[in-house]
């Protein structure tokens, strides 16, 4: 499929944010990219007419009951069959900050034996609390499997900015070390946050801005084609989104985020 053929939806309620960047970006790189209601997808019933999803950041619902709890439920009562012919096409699925917090809340992710009747972890309240918007340093940890990084060599480290309350990863405490194992085995685990140079946080602020378990900032599901991210790739996308571009004499184009948005692109140009 060529670049000017492929569609992508970006899916926003009350509370969503950041929609229009992320049209932006996609945009950007020559694809069709539309901005819609949820009320309006579930009234045309054709999802399936779009090669990609998007879910962006900010507090759909207002954050009420947990973060990204009630689009879960909402998209889950009005639109599951659509979105099960979605991932059973592995047409890939992209969610960002609120959007991540969604797909845990669905059981989309981690998906370790695919779509979860309930959610296998939490994005919960940050450690230290409160409202954390900053860079931050993210380590590219994924082997292959993940169609959103492969233009994001193993082992790089990206700049890319975070905007959240509810970011800290967790997994039930009885079952933490067997599920990161899962994870880490199966090459579900993609971002973790790190230092300039690429150490780990080893969960302290602010290299950790939310208290993640084992440093974790993104992930994907088995088949590496739903992805989830607290950070904004979309903040990241031009070269005067950076926080230093004022300081510096030459600044690259782009910023570190477009590598993930490149990666969609080009999956997609190949699968279909």
């Amino acid at each position: 499929m060529k670049r000017e053929e492929i569609r992508v939806c970006i899916l926003r309620v009350g509370g969503t944010n950041c929609d229009a960047e992320t049209q932006r970006a996609f945009q950007e790189l020559g694809v069709q990219a539309e901005t819609l209601h949820v009320n309006e997808l579930a009234k045309r019933r054709n999802l399936l007419d779009y090669q990609a999803l998007v879910f962006p950041g900010g507090f759909s619902f207002g954050d009420y009951v947990r973060a990204g709890a009630i689009l879960a439920r909402w998209l889950s009562a009005k639109l599951d069959n659509e979105i099960r012919a979605f991932v059973d096409d592995n047409r890939p699925i992209l969610g960002i900050c609120n959007g991540f917090q969604v797909l845990v809340e669905y059981g989309l992710l981690p998906g370790f034996e695919g779509i979860s009747e309930y959610p296998e972890a939490t994005l919960a309240a940050n450690i230290p609390q409160g409202y954390n918007c900053r860079w931050i340093y993210l380590k590219q940890e994924n082997r292959g499997k993940c169609v959103f990084t492969s233009k994001v060599p193993a082992g790089s480290v990206l700049r890319i900015p975070v905007a959240h309350s509810e970011g800290r990863f967790l997994f039930p405490r009885e079952k933490q070390q067997k599920l990161l194992a899962q994870l880490v085995e199966n090459d579900l685990l993609v971002f973790r946050y790190c230092s300039k140079s690429g150490e780990y946080a080893e969960g302290k602020y602010p290299a950790n801005p939310n208290g993640s378990f084992h440093d974790i900032a993104g992930i994907c599901n088995r088949e590496g084609t739903i992805f989830g991210l607290m950070p904004h790739p979309e903040r990241a996308f031009y070269w005067w989104q950076q926080p230093d571009w004022t300081r510096q004499e030459r600044m690259p184009q782009y910023g570190d985020g477009k590598l993930i948005f490149e990666s969609i692109v080009d999956y997609l140009t190949k699968k279909f």
